[in-house]
């Protein structure tokens, strides 16, 4: 059982950072019930039942258009350690499951809210996605090369770093909390806040005139020889990342590269002449080559795997980085801990996969059962 045993979630099924975070919590050992809606809707890519990120979690099919739904809701909540919610501002309390009232049955409730722009502001209401939440904190301009558009590196900045990890850690840190006063309260996660707060280490820089708002002139966005991924002979990638001294020398001897330019390491004038000589010298051998002279050395060394081969490296084998569950190669639970290890609790379940199984569980008896049903509430 994970360090989470015993904590109770319900989470409203939505996209991005809402489920990634509720299959960490999940990972690590909370009960955690998604209430999907009853829905013809087709499904989308992001909505196909069998996704690794659903994983964890039973599944509820609320009519949330009914009073008997919302009612179901209400009662389940009253139990519930912490509500998880990726609408819109406003959405919820339109449904008639806004803090308040939910409060007013569960005084202890953590009510967890995921958004792009945040409950409050001039864009609180305005649709959006991962590319634009980090566009407007700065994230998103320092990423690419230089005379080129900005990078998007996919949606992991807005959406999962700075979106569902953030709101994950509030959570926790408000269920916490609760066992001493007793009170619950309401997290407004924002991923424009969770992006600009992953970048706090480059405007210290900044402010110290260390960072450059030009892309490709910084230590660590690619314009450094020492800090890059490099084409080889074969056409696959490595990564060098040798930024102290020490590992910078010994990847000039490992190389045997006795060049009297590359004494100056952390003078950027001489970063893009040292990068061209060091183009043509990883060109002339194969990532394996280079992987056999040194991968595991202190030179900070890595290939660069795609995703089919990288759960086949020996590291990532020997540690279980990747299983295989349902089929699906996927990244395991972490992180790791002594005692109570985190598992997957259950396969990606289909909308509605559960509902009698969860109400029972949770106290709900037959002629409750049968009445929701003829409601057409679930």
């Amino acid at each position: 059982m994970g360090p989470l045993a015993g904590i109770k979630i319900i989470e409203f099924a939505g996209l991005g950072p809402v489920p990634f975070c509720a299959m960490m919590l999940s990972d690590l050992g909370a009960e955690i019930i998604r209430i999907d809606r009853k829905t013809s809707k087709p499904e989308t890519i992001t909505t196909r039942p069998g996704n690794p990120v659903d994983r964890g979690r039973r599944s509820l099919a609320v009519d949330l258009k009914r009073p008997e739904g919302i009612a179901l809701v209400l009662k389940l909540l009253a139990q519930t350690d912490a509500l998880l919610e990726g609408f819109r501002p406003g959405v919820m309390e339109r449904l008639g499951l806004g803090p308040d009232v939910c409060f007013a049955r569960n005084q202890r409730l953590v009510y967890g809210r995921m958004t792009g722009w945040g409950q409050t502001g001039p864009l609180a209401h305005a649709a959006g996605h991962d590319i634009n939440y980090i566009a407007l904190t700065g994230a998103l301009h320092a990423m690419g090369r230089a005379g080129e558009p900005p990078a998007a590196p996919l949606n992991l900045v807005g959406d999962y770093g700075g979106g569902g990890m953030l709101l994950a850690v509030g959570v926790l840190a408000a269920i916490l909390e609760t066992r001493t006063s007793g009170k619950g309260q309401i997290i407004d996660a924002a991923m424009t806040d969770g992006s600009a707060s992953l970048m706090t280490l480059f405007y210290g820089m900044k402010a110290a005139g260390l960072w450059s708002t030009q892309r490709s002139s910084n230590l660590l966005d690619g314009a450094a020889h020492f800090y890059d991924t490099y084409v080889c002979s074969d056409g696959r990638f490595i990564a060098i990342g040798a930024i102290e001294p020490q590992f910078y020398t010994l990847l000039l001897e490992l190389c045997n590269i006795d060049d009297p330019d590359f004494s100056r390491q952390m003078s950027p004038a001489a970063w893009p002449q040292l990068k061209e000589k060091l183009t043509i010298l990883f060109k002339t051998r194969s990532r394996l080559e280079w992987c056999e002279l040194l991968e595991g050395t202190d030179v900070c060394f890595a290939p660069v795997l795609d995703m089919e081969e990288a759960p086949q490296h020996p590291h990532n084998q020997a540690r279980e980085t990747f299983i295989t569950r349902d089929g699906v190669v996927q990244p395991a639970p972490a992180p790791r801990f002594s005692r109570t290890k985190p598992e997957i609790q259950h396969s990606p379940a289909r909308p509605g996969e559960h509902s009698r199984e969860i109400l029972a569980d949770w106290g709900f008896n037959a002629d409750e059962l049968r009445a929701l049903e003829a409601a057409a509430a679930i």
